[in-house]
């Protein structure tokens, strides 16, 4: 029997860094979960010290996995904002006008006859 047999759970606490961070980049990928920068930053340091991939390409890399989260909070940011801002328009609600009675200008004339 092993000991990842012996002790269930075990492979979790186990399980390399680099592992997870293959696993949950793929569940992004697939948009079963959401994309985590520091899973990004996890495999290009194991590509690196690999020699997978060289230092540069990584740090190019990672600049435009930065970039690209930073306009992804922006365009939230913005849409919460004009959410709000619809929410705020909707919250006046326009009062509406009863209509004026039109004055009889009749009675006026016949008045006037009567003198």
């Amino acid at each position: 029997m092993t000991l990842l047999e012996t002790l269930p759970g075990i492979a979790n606490v186990l399980r390399s860094p680099v592992a997870d961070a293959l696993s949950s980049v793929i569940r992004a990928a697939a948009r079963l979960s959401e994309f985590n920068v520091a899973d990004a930053e996890e495999l290009v340091r194991y590509a690196t010290r690999r020699s997978l991939m060289g230092q540069e390409e990584g740090d190019r890399l990672l600049a435009e996995v930065h970039a690209a989260q930073q306009k992804r909070l922006d365009r939230a940011a913005d849409r919460e904002k004009a959410q709000r801002a619809k929410a705020r328009t909707k919250a006046k609600p326009v009062r509406t006008v009863k209509a004026v009675k039109a004055v009889k200008k009749v009675k006026k004339a016949a008045k006037a006859k009567k003198r």
